[in-house]
């Protein structure tokens, strides 16, 4: 019997450590990690307010105590953003997520700097470039819920058509956008697209505030499209200007990132947004782990990174609810496409050309490691154009489609002048006008800005190396180093890549 009993009490003390043992592995797991938040503005901004809400959910359900996390909100777009990382780096943490596209350039320096830490970039584009280990982007396929936010939309449309409030071709929407950036105009573009799907006749008008955050300008905004027979507004900006404008004069609104409804409670209908918490989960997890992360992470509907709010039963159509799932369920198992131009129309005219550019012509891009921000490359260009700069330019562009067109290579040289942008920006890019001439010289058909700038770009069809060698080599003559590619054009347009 003692022997018995000794027995049991050996068996409970070995349990007893196992789970002992267990515990503080796992304690020691949530302990070993601190996190650092950068956040653009505050729970002011609608925006923001989303990342925010989502990091807390994400260091809550991995342990994290409220001393183990720090968020710094209204962190400018500038250097602010590197000091930001270098104290919340010097506080502990191992690994720091900043919001906003303008943080990007200062985030990719405090990885330099900080090898050791893990930073993570909400919106950017740079980190499969800049091929540092402890640097990453992370987005979502938020043209997504922004479709599934135009399909509510479309549907207030139809049911305020149906009630006699206007006729099907007065059928106008307005979008409140913030910059005339990529995913700005995605975004736009997908929500419109939504809203035909079920409204054919919808059209919408576009204005911009050159700012993220700006209350008075996006309430001015709203109210100038309401002014100009919009019967109902959405947006891509953080305040609540927009929406508070709609509830005022009674309009129907789309709003982004969070539900408006408890201040617009007669007119929020639903709103879309990425749920960062997936992310950050992810992540937290990886760097208690010690695994690797992926330089860019897409969520999507599936991941539960794109989700849409309660629809406000109140305003929305009827119905509403359940066509947003029917449509959510095509999305999600690929019987739908956002943007599926099979239906793309031009006067109402189907398309039925392209113009396939032949393999024999080249596109050879360097860049120069010199920053030239959107904001620089906008604000340098003129606020007006004479009559005779527009004409130029319309002419020299009709010349260098047909010369692709036509394969006519020798004329593209023509076909890129320009007196709109590239005289105003090639003076933020050093040595770029010399850069272009060296190309030429090279042997390039013609060359030019790509973009806003600072990569430059030269067309050719043979010496492609010889012509990005050239360039390079001009770039690093006067003290600046640059990196190029030759690419060929894809005819066949953007592909899904699972």
């Amino acid at each position: 019997m003692k022997k018995f009993v000794s027995m049991l009490l050996a068996l409970v003390m070995v349990f007893a450590l196992c789970a002992c043992g267990s515990k503080t592995e796992d304690g020691d797991k949530a302990e070993s990690i601190k996190v650092g938040f950068i956040c653009l503005h505050d729970e002011n901004s609608t925006y923001d307010k989303n990342f925010i809400d989502a990091a807390k959910a994400a260091c809550k359900n991995a342990g994290l105590s409220e001393d183990q996390y720090i968020i710094k909100t209204n962190i400018p777009e500038g250097q602010e953003c590197y000091n930001a990382a270098a104290e919340l780096v010097d506080a502990g943490c191992n690994v720091v997520f900043a919001d906003s596209f303008g943080h990007e350039d200062f985030m990719i320096q405090a990885a330099k700097d900080f090898p050791k830490v893990q930073f993570c970039h909400a919106t950017g584009t740079k980190a499969h470039t800049e091929k540092l280990s402890n640097y990453h982007n992370a987005f979502a396929s938020i043209y997504e819920g922004r479709y599934l936010a135009g399909v509510a939309a479309g549907m207030k449309l139809n049911e305020m058509i149906e009630a006699g409030e206007f006729t099907a071709d007065q059928a106008k929407m307005g979008y409140v956008g913030a910059f005339t950036y990529a995913e700005v105009i995605s975004g736009y573009t997908s929500f419109y697209l939504g809203a035909k799907s079920v409204c054919p006749t919808v059209t919408m008008d576009v204005t911009f505030t050159g700012s993220w955050y700006d209350e008075a300008l996006e309430k001015e905004a709203a109210n100038k499209l309401i002014a100009g027979g919009c019967k109902l507004i959405s947006q891509h900006a953080d305040s609540m200007g927009a929406p508070t404008a709609c509830e005022t004069a009674g309009v129907p609104n789309v709003s982004y990132n969070g539900s408006t409804e408890s201040a617009c409670p007669n007119t929020f209908i639903v709103s879309s947004r990425i749920d960062w918490t997936p992310y950050y989960e992810m992540v937290i997890k990886a760097v208690q782990d010690g695994t690797s992360l992926d330089s860019d992470w897409t969520g999507t509907l599936k991941t539960g990174s794109v989700v849409l709010t309660d629809v406000n039963e109140k305003v929305a159509a009827k119905g509403t609810a359940e066509k947003i799932a029917e449509v959510t369920k095509q999305l999600e198992d690929g019987t739908l496409h956002v943007f599926d131009t099979a239906a793309f129309t031009v006067d109402g005219k189907t398309l039925t050309n392209s113009i396939p550019i032949d393999d024999d012509l080249s596109f050879i891009t360097v860049s120069p490691e010199v920053e030239v921000s959107t904001e620089e490359a906008r604000k340098a260009l003129p606020k007006t154009i004479d009559y005779q700069s527009a004409v130029f330019n319309v002419s020299r562009v009709s010349f260098l489609v047909s010369s692709l067109f036509t394969k006519q290579y020798d004329r593209i040289a023509y076909g890129l002048q320009d007196k709109l942008h590239v005289p105003y920006r090639l003076r933020l890019i050093p040595s770029g006008e010399l850069v272009l001439k060296k190309a030429v010289e090279a042997g390039a058909l013609g060359a030019t800005i790509s973009g806003s700038g600072s990569t430059l770009i030269a067309f050719a069809t043979d010496q492609e190396v010889q012509i990005m060698d050239a360039m390079i080599n001009c770039f690093n003559d006067h003290g600046i180093a640059a990196t190029g590619h030759i690419l060929k054009c894809s005819n066949e347009g953007a592909k899904l890549v699972e």
